[in-house]
């Protein structure tokens, strides 16, 4: 068996990185695609390894001689590199590629070693590999039958948004036996060539085979096996998360900061969202007016603080609108004098926003960081501030004050000349939601030291339209902030999903039931690991103790590592000390909540 690699593309979309380099001579953690790829095929004892170069192709030779002495490397050049694509390149290699067995690959790969491991071993002679289709995937699809026989290659031009159920990608490796090289393969090639020219690409004749001759190629399935193809700046680094060491790989997902839909596998139990809204009929509505929304101009701010205001049924004077919570938290951080008091831990984005010596920190005695109205008020009674900032449901601890609590703190809150700022971002998800949310007209105006932020992002489930609102009847402060932000802080998409909310109210508050119904189920199961123990909690997350056996760096590693599932670790924030050790677990929906279950379960 041999190898034949296709490096002679310039690879332009990687821009400065292969100014000067082919893409196969990219580091992806400090180790090249070349290298990587060529001690990967060694160890399968191939008779030879046939590259193909083009660009840069004297650097890329000099470098393989030199680190590679001995080998069994043979070379083919593509002098016309730049005005052909690879069938042109693999037709250069045809005298090679039809004396013996070949595994075709593309120097921009990136896999693991398990991926050869399954084509070599694959009982199939002629085969490709191929992985189930994800919405980072680009190129060459195909279709497969119950008996992994590809029906169809659909090239990039037939590809269909609403086929990709059926698609799956091809990996750019493939297996063919010498039979199929000589009989099939290289005499559609020579005609393809002929008729259609050098500047296509070697699929295309895969294609063709499938549709008029009858004797087409196995698809090799490798779901679960991770590979990447770099084709930009973006593959680039998302390759280098998924192929970094297991450490190194948690730093880089952590630092990320979201996007995980870009990792095919992974698990998110560390963002907080809601599993069971928008239903796919709001979907459906967003999507079939996908183009006007994304040709069209968004409304300014004025329009955009009247739908928030009808979401929640609030003066249009008393609500502004931000690109996510997290815009207007600058705003009101940045807006607001004196102290503040902040409860820890919090979620850190208001207290990062102040200077340290305006922060007054409470820190909850008791090891399940609960308080009540009457410990804040005791508390900040003695210890002066300007403003207090109280998350309710508190994030990461999951503690809740009711109603009554929360009405002496505004009671307290408006005798004592100190602005009260609630983020109730997760309030819905209560069993007093109905009861507890400030959000009313009458209770602003009667409180104008009141601020109350939302994120719509989490209990509503869209994070990706970046939403969120501030509401208060101190309309000067509710100027400013709608001053401070950009006239079209929102885009199209999230002002019209306030537009069309109000049909799906229903579904929204039947979501939180179901919702409420699902934290119950799981915090029984996750009470059944030995090693947490599960603090309550009226948000969608439990913050969770380690008891034994892991630190909660250790416990977030391992599931990563051998479940593809990212919880928060809590080791390093703010509030919790070094003895104790905490991580935070979102509530998913019953399937992923059990999976988890299982993954911890099987820790014991």
């Amino acid at each position: 068996m041999q190898a034949i690699i296709l490096a002679a593309g310039m690879g332009r979309r990687l821009g400065e990185f292969t100014a000067d380099n082919t893409k196969c001579m990219l580091e992806v953690n400090g180790v090249r695609l070349i290298d990587r790829m060529l001690h990967q095929l060694r160890e399968l004892n191939l008779d030879r390894i046939v590259i193909v170069v083009g660009y840069e192709g004297d650097k890329l030779k000099s470098y393989i001689l030199d680190n590679y002495p001995g080998w069994p490397i043979v070379f083919v050049e593509n002098k016309v590199y730049d005005k052909t694509n690879n069938i042109y390149s693999l037709w250069l290699a045809k005298d090679f590629m039809s004396e013996q067995e070949t595994l075709l690959l593309e120097s921009d790969l990136i896999f693991e070693d398990a991926v050869l491991k399954a084509v070599v071993e694959s009982k199939y002679r002629d085969c490709a590999l191929v992985s189930k289709y994800e919405t980072w995937m680009d190129g060459t699809m195909v279709k497969i039958d119950e008996d992994d026989n590809i029906v169809n290659f659909v090239p990039k031009k037939a590809f269909k948004y609403s086929d990709t159920a059926e698609y799956y990608k091809t990996v750019n490796i493939y297996k063919f036996s010498r039979e199929f090289i000589t009989n099939h393969y290289l005499p559609f090639l020579e005609a393809y060539i002929r008729v259609l020219g050098e500047n296509e690409y070697y699929e295309q004749v895969l294609r063709v085979i499938t549709l008029i001759d009858g004797t087409g190629i196995k698809a090799l399935p490798i779901s679960g096996k991770h590979w990447y193809e770099i084709d930009d700046v973006q593959d680039l680094r998302i390759a280098e998360t998924i192929f970094a060491e297991p450490e190194e790989m948690l730093k880089k997902l952590q630092q990320s900061y979201g996007g995980y839909w870009r990792y095919p596998g992974l698990s998110d139990f560390c963002y907080l969202v809601n599993p069971y809204f928008p239903k796919r009929r709001m979907i459906e509505e967003m999507k079939a007016n996908f183009e006007p929304l994304l040709r069209d101009y968004p409304s300014g701010m004025r329009v955009n603080s009247l739908l928030a205001s009808k979401y929640f049924g609030l003066r249009h004077d008393y609500v502004v609108v931000g690109n996510g919570a997290a815009e207007l938290i600058k705003s009101l951080m940045e807006l607001i004098e004196g102290r503040v008091g902040v409860l820890y831990p919090t979620f850190e984005e208001y207290p990062n926003r102040l200077d340290y010596e305006r922060i007054v920190a409470y820190h909850p005695a008791n090891e399940d960081f609960s308080y009540t109205a009457d410990n804040l008020i005791a508390f900040y009674s003695e210890n002066r501030v300007e403003n207090l900032l109280v998350v309710n449901p508190d994030n990461p601890s999951g503690n809740f004050i009711d109603r009554e609590g929360l009405d002496k703190l505004i009671l307290w809150a408006g005798n004592n000349g100190v602005r009260l700022i609630i983020d109730e971002s997760f309030v819905d998800f209560s069993d007093e939601s109905a009861e507890t949310t400030l959000l009313h007209n009458d209770i602003l105006a009667s409180a104008p030291h009141l601020c109350v932020m939302k994120s719509i992002s989490k209990s509503y489930g869209v994070p990706g339209l970046r939403l969120g609102v501030l509401a208060s009847s101190d309309k000067n402060l509710i100027r400013k902030i709608r001053k401070d932000v950009g006239i079209w802080n929102i885009n199209s998409f999230a002002e019209f999903y306030m537009q069309i909310f109000g049909k799906y109210e229903k579904d929204y508050e039947m979501s939180c039931k179901r919702f409420r119904e699902e934290r119950k189920i799981f915090a029984e199961e996750l009470a059944e690991i030995p090693f947490l123990r599960v603090i309550p909690s009226q948000a969608n997350y439990f913050l969770c103790e380690i008891t034994e056996r892991f630190t909660s760096y250790s416990l977030t590693l391992r599931l990563l590592v051998d479940d593809d599932i990212l919880i928060k670790d809590c080791g390093h924030k703010k509030g919790f000390s070094c003895e104790r050790q905490y991580v935070r677990i979102a509530i998913r929906d019953r399937h992923d909540n059990h999976q988890l279950y299982e993954a911890l379960k099987a820790l014991v």
